[in-house]
């Protein structure tokens, strides 16, 4: 029996402006919605999708008219260009973060100085 949280492989029947509809290997319908078809902004759904395409995908949920709701997002690894691709974790964020910090220091001290040079109050 499918439900929420399983991997199922699936077929793509329809391109839509908003989405694909599939076909789950069970014969049950589906849907990606265009938002959870990468970990990137999809302007066009066939530029991730083709009709007939066999695909797997994540059940996240049912629609409204009683689909699945599939998520391709949660299958993939790193995307192009991605945080953990980019080797972005929490220690350099921390780094750039302190860095940042310390030049916003160095230059409110800079305009202080030139304000009250100018006899100025801050």
């Amino acid at each position: 029996m499918t439900k929420v949280g399983d991997v199922v492989k699936s077929k793509v029947t329809q391109i839509t402006k908003f989405g694909a509809m599939v076909t789950l290997e069970s014969g049950e319908p589906g849907f990606i919605h265009i938002s959870k078809i990468a970990n990137q902004y999809v302007k066009n759904v066939e530029d991730f999708l083709k009709q007939g395409q066999e695909i797997t995908a994540k059940i996240i949920g049912k629609t409204k008219d009683g689909k699945w709701e599939l998520s391709l997002k949660e299958q993939r690894g790193p995307e192009k260009g991605s945080e953990e691709q980019k080797g972005t974790s929490k220690a350099d964020f921390e780094k750039k973060l302190a860095r940042f910090m310390k030049e916003s220091e160095r230059k409110m001290a800079e305009y202080r100085k030139r304000v009250e040079k100018k006899g100025g109050r801050f």
